[in-house]
């Protein structure tokens, strides 16, 4: 059974690693700098747990002791589950962002890591009864490990989060680990019964915890793409009730009024109604990034004619649409699931007008989408007089402001004409805030005033074409992990949008 144990503590790692980042996404995103401190933090408790382990054995290789270590493992890991609020409170109040990401890994995975990575080492001095067979027992045991890590990679992204919840997942993984040391070392029928009822509270209070704030309107869930919470915040400035979809840190992405859904609820997806104003006759729109769909919404109602495609990653986040933001099937409506660059590599379609919605936190930056080759595949997708609207939060100059000036520069190097404007306060550069980049194909399109008040007064938000003191993003070269920079941390019922 020790054999069992290996193989299930090698699965854990893995399932740990990869709900850790549906963990940590709400407070730190899912950015470069979130996996690679997962990575690097876990890969150095490993190796200090199993230099540890080796030595551990060597004085005392008894598979009891083995199994308390496992046991240990399985409380750290439930302890995951219970603190990971307080400890992504705490660490979403400092300033940086490698920091934060580093000491929250830190803090809450690496003590189960350090644990089991003591299991193969120590499993190994248990059996080794024959020096002569040393490296044969340590490779069928190492081997062994990898295997189920392997198995726990496969299990975690392919089935668990998708349908478990990251929550969950954590519990139900420090129940395995109980499991393993039951394997290694069977306890009395006490200590045994104790830790599974242990397990078993844990998991019904978290799942009446989950049960209790659905009940009030907020749902905290895993879809196979990302981690997404629905909740009910009021607008600021008017207290109207809305409710909101939240899928990165510090930020609704989406939001509908409760009183009138097919209104526009966030002020940035306002300025989408200048794709009706630059391109007056469209006929077809295409929509990269569904979230919410609120703007498809308000579209398919004001434009009776329109033809609207939607391109959505996440499947799981138009069945949130569906259920709680009012979309519905249209014949006029398209929604495709697919990443929006592999969806335009292969478009042979062409459009009046593409809004990009793709950019849904700073913290999480889809490089692939904002090189030069994209906006190429755009270009190519555009009809003769379309526009493309770009939606996107940062500040206009100084540090924060580069991945601004950075995508301006890729879409001037492809469209005659760019134009920016700042939904807040186009007289604050430094201001972190939604800007909408529109890029024409028809120059000329760019200067067409409105009678309308409300399109006059966006038009009039129109802020001056940034320095070029940045080079044009590539698919070889765009660090859009560096340039993004990290906003004064507010609530985030009380911040900018970012998403549909």
């Amino acid at each position: 059974m020790l054999e069992v144990a290996v193989f299930l503590c090698g699965a854990v790692v893995m399932v740990i690693e990869l709900a850790g980042s549906r963990i940590l996404a709400p407070a730190l995103g899912t950015s470069l700098v979130v996996w690679t401190s997962l990575i690097g933090v876990i890969l150095a408790a490993l190796s200090l747990g199993a230099w540890w382990g080796g030595r551990l054995a060597d004085r005392r290789p008894e598979s009891r002791r083995l199994s308390r270590i496992i046991l240990l493992a399985a409380f750290c890991t439930a302890a995951v589950a219970l603190t990971k609020g307080f400890v992504l409170d705490f660490l979403q109040a400092g300033n940086g962002l490698r920091l934060a990401a580093v000491a929250a890994v830190l803090a809450l995975f690496a003590p189960p890591a350090l644990l089991l990575g003591m299991v193969a080492p120590f499993a190994v001095r248990l059996r080794l009864l024959d020096p002569a067979r040393g490296g044969r027992t340590a490779g069928d045991l190492y081997a062994l490990s990898t295997l189920g890590s392997i198995a726990g990679t496969f299990l975690a992204g392919f089935v668990l989060i998708a349908w478990v919840g990251s929550t969950n997942i954590i519990l139900l993984m420090a129940a395995v680990l109980a499991l393993a040391a039951t394997c290694v070392h069977p306890p009395s029928w006490r200590p045994g019964l104790a830790s599974l009822g242990l397990f078993l509270a844990l998991l019904l209070l978290a799942r009446a915890a989950d049960a209790r704030l659905a009940r009030g309107g907020f749902l905290d869930t895993d879809t196979p793409y990302g981690r997404v919470i629905v909740c009910l915040a009021r607008e600021e400035g008017t207290d109207r009730l809305m409710r909101a979809m939240i899928t990165g840190p510090g930020a609704r992405q989406s939001a509908m009024y409760l009183d009138d859904p097919q209104a526009l609820a966030l002020p940035y997806t306002r300025f989408y109604r200048l794709a009706g104003h630059f391109a007056p006759d469209m006929g077809r729109m295409l929509v990269l990034g569904g979230g919410g769909y609120s703007f498809p919404k308000f579209a398919l109602a004001a434009h009776p004619g329109l033809r609207l495609d939607v391109v959505e990653l996440d499947p799981g986040v138009t069945a949130l649409a569906r259920e709680h933001f009012g979309l519905r099937d249209d014949p006029r409506l398209r929604i495709l699931e697919e990443d929006a660059r592999t969806f335009l590599n292969r478009n042979a379609e062409r459009y009046d007008a593409i809004l990009c919605d793709v950019f849904n936190t700073d913290h999480a930056v889809p490089f692939h989408l904002t090189t030069v080759e994209t906006v190429r595949r755009l270009r190519a997708s555009l009809t003769d007089n379309g526009v493309v609207l770009v939606n996107m939060l940062s500040s206009m100059s100084g540090d924060r402001g580069r991945l601004y000036r950075a995508i301006f520069a890729t879409y001037a190097a492809v469209f005659p004409r760019v134009r920016a404007y700042a939904v807040e306060n186009p007289a604050d550069p430094g201001l972190w805030q939604n800007v909408i980049l529109a890029a024409f194909a028809d120059p000329a399109a760019a200067d067409r005033p409105s009678p309308d008040p409300g399109l006059a007064a966006m038009l009039a938000a129109r802020v001056q074409d940034p320095e070029a003191d940045l080079p044009v993003l590539t698919d070889a070269y765009a660090p859009v992990d560096r340039y993004a920079g990290r906003p004064p941390r507010p609530s985030a019922f009380d911040s900018p949008a970012r998403g549909n």
